[in-house]
């Protein structure tokens, strides 16, 4: 069957009674979900743009200020920390996770058992970010179950939680929560691929390494991707975790422990004395926002490859 003939049928398909009524079914079930879209998410997202060149303290009318906000940002020591931390996160925390869930992932596979140690490892990701916080502190702390374990070998005490140390401890952790999360996602790609692939390749000699570059990785290679764009888009909203480890009777974290989520947080309502700059906390989240979009961008040219077909 020629190419131009399936095109005939499909053009006869698409404009057949039935296919316009599905077509106009789409509208009346797609519309609330759009209406709230909209409201929700692209209308503050058109107006923070706005927002990010005026003055605004988020109660009177916002001022006209040009691009000084962005100038501001050029110069300003917390948005640096903050920028430089969550691309920290995004790109060193998310190889180290990505490689240690297909680790986990691999070694699952065939392992008696699994689903329990897959729902162990998932655990830390449904548990409240708060409730993390006060764990990994209890866990870090001078007089925590980590240097009590060490005192019973003879060693230790040691500050883990020294500010230089501080916020690597924070990568650890986040790696921690989301490790099982991601283990999931890989596994629900790994998970369809035919067994009887893996059983003529073992027939044909091959080791493990051959097996997951040649069949587990080009045949997930779509859930990969999707999985690289959600931490990405994930990275930005790191915040609860950092504030209630950090953080103590209301002050701010450091601002070497920033996120930019924490800078638009700590420029506005954040703090013992709030800032109330709405405006500078703006022009940050729309820099930061167009940064993840050329990542995301980036991310899916590099990810996108042609289907495989199972």
């Amino acid at each position: 069957m020629t190419s131009a003939t399936v095109g005939v049928r499909r053009g006869r398909l698409q404009g057949s009674p039935l296919a316009r009524r599905r077509r106009r079914v789409f509208g009346p079930f797609l519309a609330p979900a759009l209406i709230l879209y909209t409201v929700l998410f692209m209308v503050p997202t058109v107006y923070s743009f706005y927002a990010s060149f005026t003055s605004w303290d988020g109660f009177s009318n916002p001022r006209w200020k040009g691009t000084l906000n962005y100038d501001h940002l050029r110069h300003d020591p917390a948005f640096k920390d903050a920028f430089f931390n969550t691309m920290k996160l995004l790109f060193g925390c998310g190889i180290f996770l990505f490689v240690l869930s297909f680790a986990f992932m691999l070694m699952l596979r065939e392992m008696k058992g699994r689903k329990f140690i897959q729902g162990f490892i998932f655990l830390p990701h449904i548990v409240s970010g708060v409730a993390l916080a006060a764990f990994w502190d209890f866990l870090l702390n001078h007089d925590g179950m980590l240097n009590k374990g060490l005192h019973s070998f003879g060693m230790g005490p040691v500050d883990w939680l020294k500010p230089q140390w501080q916020f690597n401890a924070i990568l650890l952790a986040i790696v921690w929560i989301n490790t099982g999360y991601y283990v999931t996602i890989l596994m629900a790609g790994v998970d369809r691929i035919p067994p009887y692939y893996y059983e003529e390749a073992k027939l044909a000699g091959t080791n493990s390494w051959q097996r997951f570059r040649h069949i587990t990785l080009p045949m997930s290679w779509d859930v990969v991707g999707t999985a690289a764009v959600l931490w990405t888009i994930g990275t930005v909203k790191i915040f609860e975790f950092i504030l209630a480890f950090s953080g103590s009777q209301g002050n701010l974290p450091t601002t070497n422990q920033w996120t930019s989520a924490m800078y638009v947080y700590g420029e506005t309502i954040g703090g013992t004395s709030p800032i109330y700059d709405f405006g500078r906390a703006c022009a940050g989240a729309v820099v930061t926002l167009v940064a993840v979009v050329v990542v995301v961008v980036v991310l899916r040219r590099v990810t996108s490859r042609d289907r495989l077909e199972l």
